[in-house]
């Protein structure tokens, strides 16, 4: 399903946006699922999310949450 949706994606995204050396997701992904209620939310984080990476890195984030919700994982396998 991964898969799928990653393809389609990045294919969409080359065809509709201009990107300099073209789009690519990273090999891995990680999926967290949230409660309608935060909603609201998550859309304002998303649409802030260029700038909110300038101060915090992905990376950053990333950790931050596999550490709250008690994740456990292996750094070699978590970046490309």
């Amino acid at each position: 399903m991964m898969k799928n949706i990653k393809t389609g994606s990045s294919m969409w995204i080359n065809k509709h946006v201009a990107t300099q050396g073209g789009f690519h997701w990273q090999a891995g992904y990680g999926m967290f699922s949230i409660s309608p209620a935060h909603r609201p939310a998550l859309e304002r984080y998303i649409s802030s999310q260029h700038d909110h990476h300038k101060r915090v890195t992905f990376q950053e984030e990333y950790r931050r949450l596999l550490k709250k919700y008690g994740m456990e994982y292996d750094e070699k396998y978590v970046w490309d």
